[in-house]
């Protein structure tokens, strides 16, 4: 294939299995994962072809036979009657069977939606209240920190902290914190909140309102508490009757959708008899409640409401029985809200009741009828049916029913009359959903059975005696050569090619040995004897579709990784290339080729090829969102870039070694040009195949792009797009806009110029929700190796209520109090290293994984939104580290390993690897602490230097002194980590006094080890390296200086991956030093920096290269325990170095040079149409932040 177009020589790989199937050549391990089943129509109709043509091919058997004998034909009788009574026998088990097979399927597609429902819902009901729990820790936290008495108290920051809890949920809520107010407080009360709500309204204010010209708004609050009389038009009146209350304080939102105040401070929750049922039950048993359903109803709308309310003790911490209670936070949210997105787009028919176990209260406080809730899920939607159990009860019978949430309550301790609400999920399908499992495939397969089995019985019966030996070595042999073939040429060429060796090879027809597997003799010397197979296509269209960021992204993963991503992007693009009838050509690289048009000519080859394109441009959105959770950060950024073209191609086998049917000609070059010069996430197509389009009656999808573009040897090209289904949101994927591809060659602008985007509408996870998951099954994984490496181990178990008080630091110590030069490791011997059992086969158990996925949501949830120290960074520094540990490797002093041709009992195995890289890979729990700190080591990073932090006298920098971010992340995560609800979590990651010692001075080193700008610890780990790597450590025993080596490793392998993206591709160093920029910019133009980081910033790059970067990268390759990935990151480090030097100052200026006109702050919500394409060529990510 070289020279039939400019790109193909520069692709990293060929795929090893490039004929022009056009089916996948080969199968993806993990297919199901990632994408539904599609129809086998297609399947089966190659199935039924291949069929035919044995059947053609086997006809002449039929010559073979003889004139059978009298006793044959009396035989043949008596089995004529026989076979009559199997076939009705097997006609009708083929219905039942299948009948039952419908029903079944009926049963597993709603236990499967059902399972999904309850799993997300009940995942979502613990986030609730993980939430909740956070909250009500931070107002008691900021109470104690603030020195205030109870109910007195105001929480800075209010209106951001609720924020995030609905961030969190993703659902329409409204949340109050009321404290509890005595009735001798009231009026001290009173004059608190007058005094105190303008400033949390005004904080509110700020934080909720976008647009200027409602900042002014204010609310008024009420000098008493009150109730709404509504006896007296609803009008608020104050609360005079005795005992406590519990006046709205706190609440968010503040504003409405419509930007009308909220009218609710001081309102008297306990004036209403739903609000005082769930007060009482909290009270008693000082644990969160659900509330009972409310139904409201106005002029056009009935939605159901639920209400969770959290108690709010005086101090945090402590155990729960032993707190005073002062106050509550009471959440609401819309159940319709709640249940939407639980399932895909085609999974219907589900309807869930939801029950409460306590009756509803009246107005008058009677008991009504207990709770209950019908609502029915179509996929992403949700359809409210009423206040009644709406399902058919003809499916009692398949009724499934959880919990909405475990209270852990003894519910028979709680005092008469008091009643703790619980919510039940019942679920049970629809008539809708058993009729899409109803089909006529029952008659139609019970008609074919019949036809078949009479068919091929009576077959066998006359001929079977006289064929069978010969038939069976034929029809092996046609066989295999029909499934080699089939799978490398059009059914035409294949065709050709059978003819051309019967006339060639005549002489052979009696020679049933087979040589080669090669059938048809292409690749056998002297087999161009006949003439070429070759064809001139005059109407073809070809489709050339390249990933775009596919060069950087793999360059920071393994290889086992490039080629899941691969073959499962290209096990889509086969399924789609079947269901249009779409041939593929090969793959290049990261490259699809595909044609329209061969091998059957078709009039519609253009309208063909572009539903093609359209079509794998999303699944590939679809496909890299989902293998996100599998192959980490920055897998959905990629993109694909397609190009078409329309014309004539000689196409045939070109005969001798490794033959396969190709294409020649121009029009490849073209359509590979369209690509190269396109866009991600657009398909460019030429003059020809638009004007095709237009003639097809596809003129709506057809769009000249704005300017004329140079191609290589084509000149000046008036090209056009295909046009999207629908508007994306504004700067949806916006790095995409300016990540264009390192081969483009144009001379123009090549922004977005179309008014026409894809959005990414995969529902029911966000980036962070995918990283998350990402880090969830990382670290589930390293603890399946953590519990294997347990067994056998003799060590004292630690007690359930030690395991929940082990992990408490010492009062007054700080993180820093902490660090050691030296980490003593756990040490195993090789029996017991060969004895481990395979950690794939352990299960860690759904509790704890639920327990990590709860966790790791909560420590994505406490990084704040900074450009650069997030979430996505920690997520990608732990990609590093999980990269750095997988390619570890012995010192290998001697040599031994990796050597093949020494015998076996010399060489090094892969037991023997783990024990002597410095112990390292063998111990499990090692690995769990450096990920661990990987992902937790910038929580809550305030996005400015220590340095700024100790200027600004922060609380933090008072207590920490030095480190304060690095100690501030450790302790947050670590308290987390000790909580209560973490218990099965913890067990899982240790069980003994010392692990857990051991993991704690793991993750205190680790952490600290990201502080590069402190110059004493840089100093010390400097020394320490010295001590280790330079010699003089041969004084010390071997274990001191194994942990040494291992300690020093350590920190250096984190320090490498939270900088990595200076070792990485160009893009990605590029893209991370812009977001770094901007997080330093914005300090600056917040005042929280001196100094303009764009005026040092270039030469800045630069010396952060030579005296950190490189230096680093060497240290990595002189440790000698990271293989080829230390030499990958010093080559990446010093590449980037010198391209910055060629291009970093342009760079630097083009972080400042566009400037938004006076609308730039109204352009997300007020941008025309019209206007989008011609602004988004010249903005960027960078932009943006810089505002």
């Amino acid at each position: 294939m070289k020279g039939m177009w400019e790109r193909a020589g520069d692709k990293e790989s060929v795929d090893s299995g490039n004929g022009p199937s056009m089916h996948s050549n080969g199968s993806v391990g993990n297919d199901s994962h990632f994408m539904s089943m599609e129809d086998d129509s297609k399947e089966a109709t190659s199935a039924s072809s291949r069929r035919s043509f044995l059947k053609k091919q086997t006809s002449s058997s039929s010559n073979f036979g003889t004139k059978e004998s009298r006793a044959i034909s009396l035989l043949k009788g008596a089995v004529f009657v026989v076979v009559l009574l199997a076939v009705s026998a097997v006609a009708a088990a083929t219905y039942v069977n299948i009948t039952m097979e419908e029903r079944d399927n009926f049963e597993d597609a709603f236990g499967g939606n059902a399972a999904q429902i309850v799993s997300i819902s009940r995942q979502k009901a613990t986030q609730v209240f993980s939430a909740l729990d956070v909250l009500s820790t931070i107002i008691s936290s900021e109470a104690g920190a603030s020195n205030t008495t109870w109910p007195l108290i105001f929480v800075p920051d209010w209106s951001i902290h609720a924020e995030k809890l609905g961030r969190l949920m993703g659902e329409n809520i409204e949340l109050s914190f009321a404290p509890i107010i005595q009735e001798s407080e009231r009026e001290l009360w009173a004059n608190f909140s007058q005094e105190t709500a303008p400033r949390w309204y005004r904080e509110s204010i700020e934080n909720e309102v976008k647009d200027t010209t409602v900042k002014d708004l204010m609310t008024k609050t009420l000098p008493y508490i009150f109730y709404y009389d509504f006896r007296n038009g609803f009008s608020p009146t104050r609360v005079t009757r005795s005992g406590v209350t519990l006046p709205v304080w706190l609440s968010y939102p503040l504003i409405s959708e419509n930007s009308i105040p909220l009218m609710e401070t001081n309102l008297d929750l306990l004036t209403t008899p739903f609000a005082t049922n769930l007060f009482n039950a909290l009270s008693a048993t000082k644990s969160p409640v659900v509330g009972v359903t409310q139904v409201l109803t106005d002029a056009k709308t009935s939605v159901a409401e639920g209400s969770i309310m959290q108690p709010v003790f005086e101090r945090a911490g402590g155990k729960t029985e032993n707190q005073t209670l002062v106050g509550v936070a009471l959440l609401k949210l819309k159940w319709i809200d709640y249940f939407e997105n639980l399932l895909v787009e085609g999974n219907n028919g589900i309807v869930i009741v939801l029950r409460s176990t306590c009756p509803n209260l009246d107005s008058n406080g009677q008991e009504e009828v207990i709770g209950l809730l019908s609502y029915e899920v179509n996929g992403p939607n949700v359809t409210f049916l009423g206040e009644f159990d709406a399902h058919d009860s003809q499916y009692d019978n398949l009724e499934i029913s959880e919990r909405l949430i475990d209270l852990q309550i003894d519910r028979t301790k709680l005092p008469p009359g008091i009643c703790v609400p619980t919510l039940n999920l019942q679920l049970y399908p629809t008539k809708n959903l058993e009729k899409a499992f109803q089909t006529n495939k029952a008659a139609y397969f019970t008609t074919g059975a019949v036809l078949v089995f009479a068919l091929t019985s009576t077959l066998f019966l006359v001929y079977d005696f006289f064929v069978r030996r010969r038939q069976r070595k034929v029809m092996k042999r046609i066989a295999r050569q029909e499934l080699i073939v089939s799978n490398v040429f059009p059914t035409a060429i294949r065709d050709r090619l059978y003819n051309q060796q019967q006339e060639n090879g005549k002489e052979d027809k009696d020679d049933d040995s087979q040589h080669s597997l090669d059938p048809l003799g292409v690749d056998k010397p002297g087999s161009r004897s006949g003439a070429p197979i070759a064809d001139l296509f005059p109407n073809t269209t070809i489709v050339f579709a390249d990933i775009s960021g596919f060069t950087a992204w793999s360059s920071a993963r393994e290889p086992q990784q490039v080629f899941t991503l691969l073959e499962t992007i290209y096990a889509t693009f086969d399924k789609v290339a079947h269901r249009h009838g779409i041939f593929k050509l090969e793959t290049v690289g990261d490259s699809y080729v595909a044609v329209a048009g061969i091998p059957e000519p078709t009039d519609q080859h253009a309208v063909i090829a572009a539903r093609f394109a359209r079509d794998c441009m999303k699944k590939m959105q679809e496909t890299v969102l989902k293998l996100e959770v599998t192959l980490g950060p920055d897998t959905a950024d990629l993109d694909l870039r397609v190009g078409i073209h329309s014309g004539q191609v000689t196409a045939g086998v070109l005969r001798g070694e490794r033959s396969r049917f190709q294409l020649f000609g121009d029009t490849m070059n073209t359509a590979s040009r369209m690509e190269s010069s396109g866009l991600p996430g657009r398909i460019q197509l030429t003059k020809e195949t638009a004007d095709l389009l237009n003639e097809g009656g596809l003129s709506a999808w057809v769009v000249p792009r704005s300017q004329k573009i140079l191609v290589k040897g084509k000149g000046e090209m008036q090209t056009y797009w295909i046009r999207k289904r629908k508007l994306l949101k504004l700067f949806h994927n916006s790095m995409d806009l300016v990540a264009l591809d390192e081969t483009v060659e144009t001379e123009v602008d090549n922004g977005y110029d179309d008014d026409v985007f894809d959005p990414d509408n995969i529902a029911g996870m966000t980036k962070t929700d995918r990283l998350v998951e990402w880090n969830v099954e990382l670290l589930a994984s390293l603890l399946q190796q953590i519990i294997a490496s347990r067994e056998g181990s003799v060590e004292k178990q630690l007690s359930q209520r030690s395991l929940l008080k082990a992990g408490n630091v010492e009062t007054g110590r700080t993180v820093l109090d902490e660090f050691v030069p030296i980490i003593p490791l756990k040490r195993f011997d090789a029996d017991e290293l060969k004895a481990r059992r395979r950690p794939s086969s352990i299960d860690i158990g759904e509790e704890a994984k639920s327990q990590l996925r709860s966790y790791l949501s909560s420590i994505a949830s406490m990084y704040k939104d900074n450009p650069f120290h997030n979430f996505e960074h920690a997520s990608h520094v732990t990609a590093s580290v999980k990269k750095l540990l997988k390619r570890i490797v012995s010192v290998d002093e001697n040599g031994a390993f990796g050597k093949h041709d020494l015998p076996p009992e010399k060489r090094m195995d892969l037991v023997d690897l783990a024990g002597h890289s410095y112990g390292i890979t063998s111990d499990p729990l090692t690995q769990f602490a450096v990920v661990f700190s990987a992902i937790v080591h910038d929580v809550d990073h305030p996005g400015v230097p220590n340095a700024q932090l100790v200027k600004e006298s922060t609380r933090d920098a008072k207590f920490y002194k030095k480190s304060v971010a690095e100690q501030n992340s450790v302790d947050l995560a670590w308290t987390m980590l000790m909580q209560e609800e973490y218990h099965e979590l913890r067990s899982c990651i240790y069980q003994t006094e010392n692990d857990l010692k051991r993991f704690r001075q793991l993750v205190v080193n680790t952490v600290l080890a990201t502080d590069i700008v402190d110059k004493e610890l840089q100093a010390l780990r400097k020394a320490r390296w010295e001590t280790a790597f330079s010699g003089t450590s041969n004084l010390e025993r071997d274990v001191d200086s194994e942990d040494r080596k291992a300690t020093i490793v350590i920190e250096h392998l984190i320090q490498a991956s939270d900088v990595v993206h200076t070792m990485q591709h160009w893009h990605i160093y590029k893209s991370w030093n812009e977001k770094f920029f901007c997080e330093c910019y914005k300090a600056y133009k917040s005042g929280r920096a001196d100094v303009d980081p764009s005026i040092n910033w270039y030469k800045g790059e630069i010396g952060f290269f030579d005296f950190y970067v490189i230096p680093l990268a060497k240290k990595l390759d002189d440790c000698g325990v990271f293989g080829v990935s230390s030499h990958e990151y010093l080559n990446y480090a010093t590449a980037n170095r010198d391209e910055w030097i060629r291009d970093g100052e342009e760079l630097v200026q083009d972080f400042l040079r566009v400037k938004i006109d006076e609308q730039s702050d109204q352009m997300a919500t007020k941008f025309e149409v019209a206007q989008f394409p011609l602004l988004l060529e010249k903005v960027t990510v960078k932009h943006i932040c810089l505002f």
